[in-house]
């Protein structure tokens, strides 16, 4: 698809991230490697003080043509992890308002018995700048925000705003 997109020409690339409430952090990492071109994507530390570091990989094909995402309140985990480390590296500009805050690693455990399971937080990701996500969510460069005379007039203006960041108005 990004090939598809890139073969056009285009004057730059906007990545919608709202209401993506996330999925492997696996996945961000390759995402986010299309777009950077190299560093850190995220830090995942855990409660005893380990840190592991997850970097792009290479041969990412949009890592110098202009870039806006847009997030927005269902904007959480593994898409907040993509805007976070494309915000970080300065790769493109976030649009929106504030991402929900989920930058937490959870492991599911199975109770004795199999009387039932519990999820237990074992690390908390954080931005290549070192940013907290969980509990305080990305901040948007520029901040945005739809009401419902927009939803009600079929008007975007988040998108408007990244458009006209691309074209430089």
């Amino acid at each position: 698809m990004l090939d598809r997109l890139l073969e056009q020409e285009p004057a730059g690339l906007i990545l919608d991230l709202r209401y993506n409430g996330g999925g492997l952090l696996e996945s961000a990492i390759e995402v986010a490697s299309e777009f950077i071109g190299k560093g850190v994507v995220a830090y995942e530390v855990y409660g005893d003080g380990r840190k592991e570091t997850y970097t792009v990989t290479k041969g990412g094909k949009a890592t110098e043509i202009p870039l806006v995402v847009l997030i927005n309140e269902g904007s959480a985990s593994a898409s907040e992890i993509v805007a976070g480390a494309i915000q970080d590296a300065g790769r493109g500009k976030l649009v929106g308002v504030t991402s929900y805050g989920k930058g937490s690693v959870q492991v599911w455990t199975n109770l004795m018995d199999d009387q039932g399971a519990v999820r237990v937080t074992v690390a908390r990701w954080l931005t290549p700048d070192g940013r907290t996500i969980e509990g305080t969510g990305l901040t948007p460069d520029v901040v945005v925000e739809i009401t419902q005379e927009d939803i009600d007039a079929g008007a975007d203006p988040q998108l408007d705003k990244a458009i006209d960041l691309l074209l430089g108005k």
